[in-house]
């Protein structure tokens, strides 16, 4: 079986969802977004999506729900990710402002929450939200944060982290949703800038020589378009698709049409590295939903 990596009709995902994190398990294209359209951010369960081709979508419902599986908060469920390790599939999630873990045998569940936050509101400078997981050979990274980016390596069961090993840094107009993705020997870390509420909210990318950098900022990568009405793009994942130089990336921006801070909708693009290890400037699809 065959994974479209570069569909003929990418679309945006329907309904409103944000902070998107798009992996690939297997031979389907799985996403696990902020589920979006209430006033402050106000969504309190996690869902899951899945397609061949980022044209066809099934909804697998709910997989977790604050207050119901997760008994340590009920408010404000957002920016979920997930890692794969040795058959077990572990669901990292903001909720009330901190960093929590479920684990599951399969990518739709059901997962059990760990019974308290694994990183603690407060616990560290900035806000402890937008969790990413990174795999390196083997290794397993946790990035999270707002105005500051953290970092530490998972224990190997994934639910435990060593508090002394957390390392701290800011990169240039770093606001959240920091991600790092490898290719080759090339380490890019991209993040987003302003506050999602802003219609500039855009991404921004740094390349390294290692998951920790040191990072050599790279530019913008991604931003608003206001003569298409395109506005406030950022809070983005990146996946390779299995066996192929080719790369997806998935972000929101404001819902088209209509759209502002808490409505706002998922939009995949193709990501393009460049051959002196940058990556080409994306532009962003245009509202009209046809081919790109």
């Amino acid at each position: 079986m065959t994974l479209h990596a570069t569909p003929a009709t990418p679309t945006p995902l329907p309904g409103m969802y944000a902070d998107p994190n798009l992996i690939v398990f297997g031979h389907r294209y799985f996403l696990y977004p902020t589920t979006d359209g209430t006033v402050d951010w106000g969504s309190t369960s996690f869902s899951v999506l899945s397609s061949p081709d980022l044209v066809q979508w099934k909804d697998h419902g709910k997989i977790l729900s604050l207050g119901k599986d997760v008994g340590w908060t009920d408010v404000h469920a957002w920016a979920p990710t997930i890692a794969e390790r040795d058959g077990r599939y572990y669901f990292y999630f903001t909720a009330d402002n901190s960093i929590g873990v479920a684990v599951g045998d399969s990518p739709i569940g059901p997962f059990r929450d760990l019974g308290r936050p694994l990183i603690k509101r407060d616990e560290y400078p900035g806000s402890m939200i937008d969790p990413a997981v990174f795999s390196d050979d083997g290794r397993y990274y946790l990035y999270w944060g707002n105005t500051w980016l953290h970092c530490v390596e998972l224990g190997p069961d994934m639910t435990t982290v060593n508090s002394g090993a957390i390392t701290s840094w800011q990169p240039t107009g770093f606001r959240e949703a920091g991600w790092v993705h490898r290719r080759g020997d090339i380490y890019y870390l991209s993040w987003s800038e302003n506050d999602t509420r802003d219609p500039d909210y855009r991404l921004r990318y740094a390349t390294g020589a290692s998951p920790l950098g040191p990072w050599t900022d790279r530019g913008v990568l991604l931003e608003q378009d206001p003569a298409r009405g395109i506005l406030s793009t950022g809070h983005h994942s990146i996946a390779q698709v299995p066996g192929t130089d080719e790369w997806i990336i998935a972000y929101h921006r404001f819902r088209i049409p209509g759209g502002n801070g808490f409505r706002r909708e998922t939009i995949f693009e193709r990501l393009e590295h460049d051959p002196d290890g940058g990556l080409r400037v994306i532009h962003s699809t245009e509202p009209l939903r046809r081919p790109l």
